[in-house]
């Protein structure tokens, strides 16, 4: 391998790294609660907001040991809960996909004999590339509502999408503007500026971000050889001509994988 190359690949690929862009996001909001407190803020355009913790690519897990990675999960200092997500794909963030956040964010909240009634309030943000929920606006706000009153329902839990196609001067706009600027000179917010500058021109921070890179770069070749090893198997498989041993050897899969992928594609093991 050619490492000058290697690192001129990751230089050039850390210039246009943006905010809206999941690896960079991670890195530049990890345990970083200006940043964070800076976003909450003008999200739900409150200044009094005091975000005490922040954590990324947080994970939960349900009783059922089903899990999922929030890419922003945050505490501020009146015990609520923030949940913010960066999808560049609409597939991402669907309605059920911020139900299934919300309702985990609560499993985890609602400790063994804990009062359901002392649940926090939650807020499950989606800030999305383009106009997911299609009406052309630049936020959303999700809330129960009684359909026979328009009362709200009051249970503390709130989705929110931010429209990230429409960039504009108010606050919002203005925000949207620096999650999809690649250049920290051109920025808006001096704190996302400063933090963004610190990962693209500072030593020691493009060495970090070199290392990211790098992860990203293996991650996808092991995925890869995965993948390839998965199709091979499925082949061998509908070929049916060796043993369910002799494939995961063949393949480096194990015995379970090999089970699983005839099932998921209707294979019957003989």
């Amino acid at each position: 391998m050619n490492t000058g190359n290697t690192t001129a690949k990751n230089l050039e690929r850390i210039k246009r790294f943006r905010l809206i862009d999941d690896e960079f996001m991670s890195v530049c909001f990890k345990d970083n609660i200006e940043c964070t407190e800076l976003v909450v803020r003008i999200i739900l355009d409150r200044k009094d907001i005091r975000v005490n913790e922040v954590h990324v690519q947080h994970q939960l897990k349900n009783l059922q040991g089903r899990s999922v990675t929030l890419d922003i999960y945050a505490v501020d200092a009146d015990n609520k809960r923030y949940n913010i997500e960066i999808q560049k794909t609409d597939a991402g963030a669907g309605a059920k996909r911020a139900r299934y956040h919300s309702s985990m964010i609560d499993t985890n909240l609602l400790k063994k004999g804990n009062d359901a009634e002392k649940l926090p309030e939650t807020f499950v943000i989606f800030i999305t590339e383009h106009d997911v929920l299609k009406h052309g606006l630049p936020i959303y706000h999700i809330d129960r509502i009684i359909k026979e009153s328009g009362d709200s329902f009051g249970d503390g839990s709130h989705i929110i999408y931010v429209n990230g196609s429409i960039k504009g001067e108010d606050a919002l706009g203005k925000l949207m503007e620096d999650f999809f600027c690649e250049e920290p000179g051109k920025m808006n917010y001096k704190i996302l500026a400063d933090r963004t500058r610190q990962f693209k021109e500072n030593r020691k921070g493009i060495r970090d971000m070199n290392s990211v890179v790098d992860e990203i770069r293996e991650e996808g070749r092991v995925e890869g050889k995965l993948e390839t090893s998965r199709q091979t198997a499925i082949k061998m498989l509908r070929l049916g001509k060796l043993s369910l041993d002799d494939i995961a050897e063949c393949t480096e899969l194990s015995l379970s994988e090999i089970m699983k992928l005839a099932r998921e594609n209707d294979i019957l093991i003989k």
